[in-house]
């Protein structure tokens, strides 16, 4: 009864006032007609406060997404559904569910009624042009009497959370550099392929299956030796995402790092359905293998939380990259570098690796006078020679850039590289 009194809107609370004002009159004037006017109007509020607070604690929420993960710019529906559980109906009531602003406006939802034990649904529609996790709620239900006396807000506490994942583009099928990486005692994709005298051999180890013994060789050599374990090639892969704060440019979904995510989640969905096996590396600490049970969603959603930090350097990346990569293919998803940055990921062709750069020229997402523009042009040269010198693959990224249309760039035999590579030659003559 408190909350339904705390509860009383302007009009509940001009009713009490006109209450009050009618009784100090009667009684003055010894008008009982006035009295009965006076407690007429005490009661109309004091009941709606009854009334609505009374089914203040009776009622039951329950929100779904559909779907609960949806790419850049697309929309997700979320479904509420309010049940009375009372025996007494409901009136009015409005429903906000509260909204992080980059899924837009709060949405209002009028339900006119529910009866005792009576349920309804209502949905709408959100949408985020930006990646990331947003929390959805909670749930704010006003509930009022018929003649809008009383107004109680009751917020349900559970919250729901929509993740928002980059946009992935079909990339064309193309042969990677790179593509085959051995492993296992064999590097070998087929080491006996005439018959039982070929099979690849070696010493027994204390632990080998004794059903792997090849005789043969033992009576050649007079010691136990067994047959070696025979791994396909497999692909492999490592995608390298720049997140160094003063290597990007722009802000919002049309920044130059939105693009690199982007391209990241294209690439790593398009290479593991080529059947390779993958890794995902972030300077804000992702370490990631994809596996057959994990599938696209465990790096979709890494890349939804990547955000650029200020103090990662190219040092911090190359460090990671080399901790587990001893051969396969290498794609960089590079901002804007210095040559001396170039030079430090020279360093990860000698372990063995097929390199390609996807190299931004993060200026480009900026509106600069032509001479600062000259600079910026000139230093983007020297760091993508400096990264073809060393061995790498650089396609260069200028804003409006599509992926679909740069990916057979990066295919083997691609004539592309010589190209930039006189340019970039010219480039640096010039300076």
């Amino acid at each position: 009864m408190r909350a339904g009194l705390r509860g009383l809107t302007t009009r509940g609370r001009s009713f009490l006032a006109a209450a009050v004002a009618a009784a100090v009159s009667a009684t003055i004037l010894g008008e009982r007609d006035l009295l009965r006017v006076a407690v007429l109007l005490a009661v109309l509020p004091l009941l709606a406060a009854l009334y609505v607070g009374r089914s203040r604690y009776k009622l039951a929420c329950n929100r779904s997404l559909d779907p609960g993960r949806v790419p850049a710019g697309a929309s997700a529906r979320v479904v509420l559904r309010l049940q009375n559980l009372s025996r007494l109906p409901t009136g009015t009531l409005l429903l906000e569910d509260q909204l992080p602003y980059a899924l837009g406006s709060r949405p209002r939802v009028v339900l006119d009624r529910l009866g005792a034990h009576q349920a309804s649904s209502v949905a709408y529609t959100v949408r985020a042009d930006l990646r990331g996790r947003y929390t959805v709620g909670p749930l704010v239900v006003r509930m009022t009497d018929p003649f809008g006396l009383c107004e109680l807000t009751r917020a349900f506490p559970s919250t729901d959370q929509l993740t928002v994942i980059p946009q992935v583009f079909p990339l064309p099928m193309v042969r990677l550099p790179g593509e085959y990486a051995g492993s296992g005692d064999s590097r070998a994709r087929s080491v006996a392929v005439h018959g039982e005298d070929d099979a690849a051999t070696r010493e027994y180890r204390l632990g080998d299956d004794l059903r792997r013994v090849h005789w043969k060789s033992t009576a050649r050599t007079g010691e136990l030796m067994v047959r070696r374990e025979e791994q396909p090639w497999e692909s492999r892969a490592t995608i390298l995402l720049d997140t160094r704060a003063y290597g990007h440019c722009g802000d919002g979904p049309t920044a130059s790092f939105e693009w690199a995510v982007a391209a990241a989640a294209s690439i790593a969905v398009h290479l593991r359905r080529s059947g390779y096996r993958l890794r995902l590396v972030t300077g804000s600490g992702a370490d990631i293998d994809a596996t057959e049970t994990t599938g696209d969603g465990l790096l979709l959603e890494s890349l939804a939380d990547a955000r650029l930090d200020q103090r990662i350097e190219i040092a911090t990346l190359v460090r990671k990259v080399r901790q587990r990569t001893d051969s396969g293919l290498v794609i960089g998803l590079l901002g804007t570098l210095s040559t001396v940055e170039a030079e430090l990921l020279a360093t990860l062709r000698g372990s063995g690796a097929t390199c390609v750069a996807f190299l931004q020229d993060s200026s480009t997402w900026l509106t600069m006078p032509t001479r600062a523009r000259t600079e910026a042009d000139d230093a983007h040269a020297s760091a993508a020679l400096a990264l073809l010198r060393s061995g790498w693959r650089v396609i260069g990224v200028d804003r409006g850039s599509r992926l679909p249309a740069l990916w057979p760039q990066a295919s083997r035999g691609s004539q592309g590289f010589a190209v930039r590579a006189a340019s970039a030659e010219t480039v640096a003559s010039r300076r």
